[in-house]
């Protein structure tokens, strides 16, 4: 694996569901695949689990971690090519990155998009920009457009606590917040819940009011609902997430129903585990009854996050091994 970007960046999906599990179990059996390898974790936005989860599947490894936070500690960079720097940027992303991958084997990037400019964000030209330059494999910690580790663990996560024969029936559902947020999770987890259920793995359904319909590149052969009720009726997993507009972009619309998932929705379903990605705002995207209630996954799941970013550092450092004995 030469880069960890989206699911089409995974051959074999199941597979790395069940390696990633097997990791889970034997957390350390392949530490010292990573000995004398340097992970480089840069941030340019906040993060907790991403960081914490990334730098502990490292250390499981055997590899060295070092952490920058650009919005802190690095010179503001410039993307741009064929301008004059004469402005507040500092240093171009050419050297930077270049740079970068001196120091490390493997590079971990994040950065949000401003949801502003919508072909700016979705161009995702920072990312493609690090992927030229620094001349090493690279992870997304998170981006513009969608959140890899995040989708992989939830896919794990549902492995992990689904027992039946039949397929499970996942909804992601869209939730009530406070500001807009970009549509990098839940395009995210479209894309990966969409490429399980071509592989037979799940059925998935995408509910959210009008007005909030992801770019349809994430959501091929899900089924779209407008009406919560309707969505969760007989549901396995809800994976509970805002965000704003797409079309209308990085807007938030008025929605006159209800769309907090309560104990009284949840009731809705069959028995159905609750997702979450978290950060969470309680009694607004999520009530505080179905979080700390027997249903919820959001803890476990966020545990999960080890052995996503345990697992796609594995695929790297063997392809690596591969290459340094060529």
């Amino acid at each position: 694996m030469k880069q960890f970007f989206s699911v089409a960046d995974v051959i074999d999906l199941s597979g790395i569901v069940d390696e990633a599990l097997r990791l889970k179990r034997e957390p350390f059996a392949y530490s010292n695949l990573g000995k004398r390898k340097t992970l480089g974790l840069v941030f340019l936005n906040p993060s907790l689990r991403t960081r914490l989860s990334t730098h502990k599947a490292a250390a499981n490894l055997g590899m060295d971690v070092m952490v920058m936070n650009m919005d802190k500690d690095g010179w503001a960079l410039e993307t741009r090519d064929g301008v004059a720097m004469d402005g507040t940027t500092v240093e171009h992303i050419r050297e930077a990155a270049a740079v970068m991958g001196q120091y490390c084997d493997i590079l971990g990037i994040r950065s949000f998009p401003k949801l502003v400019d919508q072909e700016e964000d979705y161009s995702e030209d920072l990312f493609g920009k690090f992927i030229r330059f620094c001349g090493v494999p690279v992870i997304s910690l998170e981006s513009a457009t969608r959140h890899p580790l995040q989708s992989l663990t939830d896919l794990i996560t549902i492995r992990e606590h689904w027992k039946d024969d039949r397929k499970p029936k996942v909804v992601m559902a869209w939730a009530p917040h406070v500001k807009a947020l970009p549509q990098a999770v839940p395009n995210s987890f479209a894309e990966w819940m969409c490429r399980a259920q071509a592989e037979n793995i799940l059925d998935f359904t995408i509910a959210h009011p009008a007005g909030y319909e992801l770019s349809s590149v994430f959501t091929q052969g899900a089924t779209v609902k407008y009406a919560l009720d309707d969505a969760l009726e007989g549901a396995d997993f809800i994976y509970v997430k805002n965000w704003s507009s797409f079309k209308d972009y990085g807007k938030i619309h008025s929605v006159r129903e209800q769309w907090m998932l309560d104990q009284g929705k949840l009731e809705l379903t069959n028995q159905a585990k609750v997702m979450h990605c978290l950060p969470v705002r309680r009694d607004v995207e999520l009530a505080s009854e179905v979080l700390d209630g027997p249903q919820s996954l959001v803890i476990e799941e966020a545990g999960n996050r080890v052995w996503a970013a345990q697992v796609v550092l594995k695929r790297m450092l063997d392809e690596l091994t591969t290459l340094n004995q060529l």
